[in-house]
């Protein structure tokens, strides 16, 4: 079974369950994803720090993943 993304993993946890979910993050604005500090934030804190929506991020990175295993 496929994992997913959900708002209280950390940003480290995210990018090591699949390092194109970086790619998403830093398209949709989230530049700090390499940042050390950033990899212990949890998805929501992140986005309501820079000011995003975190719902549309976990559909981004979730419809990505299930885009893989197809």
């Amino acid at each position: 079974m496929a994992q997913t993304v959900s708002k209280d993993m950390l940003i480290g946890e995210i990018i090591a369950l699949d390092p194109g979910n970086a790619a998403i993050l830093m398209a949709s604005g989230m530049h700090c994803v390499g940042c050390p500090a950033s990899q212990g934030e949890s998805l929501e804190e992140a986005a309501q720090v820079h000011g995003m929506d975190c719902d549309q991020l976990i559909k981004d990175m979730n419809e990505y993943l299930a885009g893989k295993e197809a």
